[in-house]
């Protein structure tokens, strides 16, 4: 039987001359888009039952870039933005509608991811010393497409509160 030895300086050699083509390799990073525009949230609330008196109701709206958008391995594309908006309800009787604006403008790596959207919307009461919260209503991962760029997106949402 014959044993063939290979030098350990051989073996170095090869090793380095294998890495040597990946070091001088471009980075591949996926490519991007910038993505801008404003949502135009509308809330119209069936209210229910009677709320007490000096009841403020607020909305609250939230969005992220849809998980096709996102790309996680890019650093500079890792943070995943947030954007928020509020508004407060104007009462007529049993009804009210409350409408928020959120303008944003990211980085992504697809514009097909659209957006994802949660809101929520609470009825605080301020008779009292203490403001309390009478009635609450949230909603999450709600799924929306771009606007065009630069344009207004309308969203509505008929909620019963």
């Amino acid at each position: 039987m014959v044993r063939l030895r290979i030098p350990m300086l051989l073996c170095a050699a090869l090793l380095v001359s294998a890495a040597v083509p990946a070091v001088g390799a471009p980075e591949q990073r996926a490519s991007s888009t910038t993505v801008n525009g404003v949502y135009s949230i509308t809330f119209n609330l069936n209210i229910a039952s009677s709320l007490p008196a000096g009841t403020t109701i607020t909305c609250r709206a939230q969005m992220v870039p849809g998980q096709g958008g996102l790309n996680l391995g890019n650093p500079q594309l890792a943070a995943t933005p947030v954007e928020t908006a509020a508004g407060v309800a104007t009462v007529a009787g049993s009804t009210a509608i409350c409408a928020a604006e959120i303008p944003f403008s990211w980085t992504v790596t697809s514009a097909q991811g659209g957006v994802m959207l949660s809101y929520e919307i609470d009825a605080v009461s301020s008779s009292g010393s203490t403001p309390l919260l009478v009635r609450s209503s949230a909603r999450q991962g709600i799924g929306a497409a771009f606007p065009a760029a630069g344009e207004t997106a309308s969203l509505s949402f008929n909620v019963t509160f």
